[in-house]
């Protein structure tokens, strides 16, 4: 609903833009003419700069030295100046009518030796356009702000082809543009994505918390059972390769909805399953399909939001993201305990606030895709002008979806055995994944069996590590301000932007904790002990990957850019999958070795990895000079 809003917005905003542009639009056409033939005039229009209107002027000239140079095939205008149309077209739009400066120039400049208008031959069938509409197109091209006039490239069939105007945002302060929007309206669709980012969390961990109902349902071993979330999770990594190339072709938005749309379907077949698997395939598929947000968030948030904006902007979704799989075991658990209910409706109670997630999106959230955008403005001019040179840069490029859908299966791949920054930030927030998963079967050793929780009061132990999270949020403004010293002292050296280790500030202020927090838990998780400190170290544990995770993610958005939403993608696709992997191997991990050496053991290991943000911070910058796919680097990637 927002976007169809959004696209009648852009034509009016369009409409809004040429009305501004028509006195500049017919001055410019008057001194073509003039020009040369007077040296002295006054005019209460606006007047053109010398060197941009030799330059206009150097484009129509080199246009109408082809079309003597190639013959006119021409149409008669008899019939178009009287009645203000050519047959078989729509009037122009706007009430530009045919008269005057505009009009009576265009035609001066296409009239042939027989009093016909001509037209480009070379044009492609689909870029011919009929004279009339022609002629304004070509007037506003090379007059509106924001419309670059020029040949094309050998991929875009080069410029035999003919001329393409590509249209981008009319200036910095385009409110098109969603870095221009109010900040209350991108703060509001912020919020809507880790929304979305939230409930797809809450779907994966929720069945766990109902593990011994499922498990007697379908007549099942503890382990077995436990697929349901584990297959959830490696269809989160799967998805994740395929979300990006839909988003890039067809906008957030679709995407968004789309996804989530077929996501509910699958959570409610998973929730009608009559056996365990339908319920294992169901699971695999709502994982897959509700990955979308994991990969296409990052995206979205750059849309609207400057780098140093995102500083406070990212921990938002961050906490939502982390937020939905700590909170989801709450309610399962005492779905699960319940008698009244049936277990069931951990499945339902998912459904129902996915179905209120998805009716926010439609109603509320708006298309952030800047080259999505920019095709709907095309599409726009192409309707108000009748010229079908107009053309956003995503409708320009001569590649397929099929082409850019290889490029995001084996680019991630090609990224993590290639970049050392991706394989080190991967394993990291893989480990990290680990943990937290593993927690949604561990809780039960940790609570349940030595201090005797109910399977209710269980899952409530989860909300120490949501608070940790939400303390983790309390360190932005130190994080703004380091990034505005850096800022300033990087201007000072002639720089216009800081490096991208400055984003690694929250990690090491939280990195120490993980292994910290597993080492307290383990060594205190005893009857003796009261289990207020396993608690505490949940809250620290969530303050740990709270903070990682933020800076890990922007890290890699600034240092990749271009190649985002692929490092993304492969960072994605190994924490998800090996997580989903390491959930059926938790259970008879905390069985055998119990609880102390199962946490001693991943404490070991994040331990290992607590450096990995301070070399990065020290010798990220030599690193990603090596690199042919970081920024700094000698950038050749196919």
């Amino acid at each position: 609903m927002q976007s169809f809003l959004q696209y009648r917005r852009f034509g009016k905003q369009l409409e809004a833009q040429i009305e501004r542009n028509r006195e500049r639009t017919a001055e410019f056409r008057r001194q073509r003419r003039e020009r040369g033939s007077t040296s002295d005039s006054s005019s209460d229009a606006p007047t053109l700069g010398e060197e941009e209107l030799e330059e206009k002027d150097e484009q129509l000239n080199e246009k109408d030295e082809r079309r003597e140079k190639d013959g006119a095939r021409s149409l008669s205008r008899a019939s178009s100046r009287s009645s203000g149309r050519l047959e078989g077209q729509h009037s122009t739009p706007l009430d530009m009518e045919p008269a005057g400066d505009i009009e009576r120039a265009d035609y001066d400049d296409q009239l042939s030796g027989s009093g016909h208008v001509a037209y480009d031959p070379e044009w492609p069938e689909d870029l011919r356009t009929i004279p009339t509409h022609g002629t304004m197109g070509t007037t506003l091209g090379l007059s509106l702000t924001g419309i670059e006039v020029r040949d094309r490239t050998t991929k875009e069939g080069g410029s035999a082809a003919g001329k393409v105007f590509v249209v981008a945002y009319e200036g910095e302060k385009d409110l098109m543009d969603p870095r221009n929007w109010s900040f209350v309206r991108r703060l509001a669709c912020t919020l809507v994505i880790s929304l979305i980012g939230g409930v797809v969390g809450w779907a994966s961990s929720i069945d766990s918390a109902a593990l011994p109902q499922g498990m007697a349902a379908f007549g099942v071993s503890d382990v077995t059972e436990s697929l349901a979330t584990g297959l959830f999770l490696i269809g989160f990594g799967t998805g994740a390769l395929i979300s990006g190339p839909f988003s890039e072709t067809l906008g957030r938005n679709p995407v968004y909805i789309g996804t989530l749309a077929i996501y509910m379907l699958f959570i409610m077949g998973a929730g009608l399953a009559p056996d365990l698997r339908t319920q294992l395939v169901c699971r695999f598929f709502a994982g897959m399909f509700g990955s979308t947000p994991l990969v296409c968030a990052g995206g979205s948030l750059s849309d609207m939001w400057t780098p140093i904006e995102r500083v406070y902007a990212f921990p938002i979704f961050a906490c939502c993201a982390f937020i939905g799989p700590v909170c989801g075991p709450i309610p399962g658990s005492f779905i699960g305990q319940s008698s009244l209910i049936s277990w069931r409706w951990v499945e339902w109670i998912t459904l129902i606030f996915s179905g209120l997630v998805l009716t926010i999106v439609i109603l509320f959230q708006p298309e952030t895709y800047g080259p999505i955008l920019l095709k709907w403005k095309a599409q726009h001019l192409r309707r108000i002008t009748g010229d079908k040179r107009y053309r956003a840069a995503i409708e320009v490029r001569q590649t397929t979806f099929l082409s850019r859908l290889l490029h995001a299966l084996y680019r991630p791949f090609l990224l993590t055995i290639r970049e050392p920054i991706i394989i080190l930030v991967a394993l990291y927030l893989t480990v990290i994944y680990i943990v937290l998963f593993t927690f949604l079967t561990g809780y039960t050793f940790i609570f349940t069996d030595t201090y005797g929780f109910s399977q209710g009061l269980t899952g409530v132990c989860f909300v120490s590590i949501s608070i940790g999270i939400f303390l983790g949020g309390l360190l932005v403004p130190f994080a703004m301000k380091k990034l505005k010293r850096d800022l300033a002292r990087a201007q000072e050296e002639g720089h216009s932007r800081v490096r991208p280790e400055v984003r690694l500030y929250f990690s090491m202020w939280g990195a120490p904790a993980i292994p910290v927090s597993l080492f307290w838990m383990g060594w205190t998780t005893r009857p003796s002990i009261s289990p207020w400190s396993p608690l505490g170290a949940s809250v620290l544990f969530g303050y740990g990957i709270i903070c990682v995770f933020i800076s890990c993610y922007q890290y890699i958005i600034d240092s990749y850019e271009t190649y985002a939403a692929s490092a993304l993608a492969a960072v994605t696709v190994i924490r998800y999958v090996a997580a989903g992997a390491m959930i059926e191997v938790s259970l008879p991990f905390y069985k055998n070795l119990g609880v102390a050496y199962t946490l001693t053991i991943l404490g070991s290991i994040s331990a290992l990895l607590v450096p990995v943000p301070y070399v990065f911070f020290k010798y990220g910058e030599s690193i990603r000079r090596r690199s042919k796919y970081a920024v700094g680097g000698k950038r050749s990637i196919a």
